[in-house]
């Protein structure tokens, strides 16, 4: 009896793999960047988006997403970088405030490793995309992170002086945490 109850009590504190996660905690989750302004790393985050995140580790190729962001929402550093980012020659968030991203494909790579392959849309402009990612379970919680280039110019992120990539870098590395429950 004592060994069932153990059993028991193990199985249901424990997070079983095979079970479709699509719960994402939003106050937990972020969405972040670094971009390189004269060599110099420049890290910043965006503070609101929504993710409609669903994937079961033992059967990814039928996982999926949609993110969301509200590119107004961008803290880079200071409160004249972020109303610079949000004019008409960076994210122009008066006429395009959302950037989104939908999979099409989940791959597996092996060792926790996935790659969500989709269209990433930013100003208007959509490309395919994508964004390698690792899984990783937490005290009952699934933990995606991931981080991919960004080529900014191919959005029209930056443009006039701004397109100067010996100033600021063409690349910009995304990063992102969900926890889903």
């Amino acid at each position: 009896m004592i060994r069932l109850l153990a059993i028991l009590s193990l199985l249901s504190s424990s997070f079983a793999y095979g079970a479709e996660l699509s719960a994402v905690q939003l106050n937990k989750s972020t969405i972040a960047f670094v971009s390189r302004q004269m060599n110099v790393p420049v890290e910043g985050i965006f503070k609101q988006f929504s993710a409609q995140i669903s994937i079961d580790p033992t059967k990814p190729e039928a996982g999926r997403a949609r993110i969301e962001i509200d590119l107004a929402s961008i803290d880079a550093g200071s409160t004249d970088a972020n109303d610079e980012v949000k004019g008409k020659s960076w994210f122009n968030t008066r006429e395009f405030p959302k950037a989104s991203f939908a999979s099409s494909e989940v791959k597996a790579l092996g060792s926790g490793r996935f790659e969500a392959l989709g269209k990433m849309t930013i100003k208007g402009k959509t490309l395919e995309s994508r964004a390698p990612f690792t899984l990783k379970q937490e005290k009952g919680v699934l933990i995606l992170d991931g981080t991919f280039p960004l080529k900014r110019l191919d959005f029209g992120i930056g443009s006039g002086l701004w397109s100067d990539t010996s100033v600021v870098a063409d690349e910009v590395q995304v990063k992102f945490h969900f926890v889903l429950k």
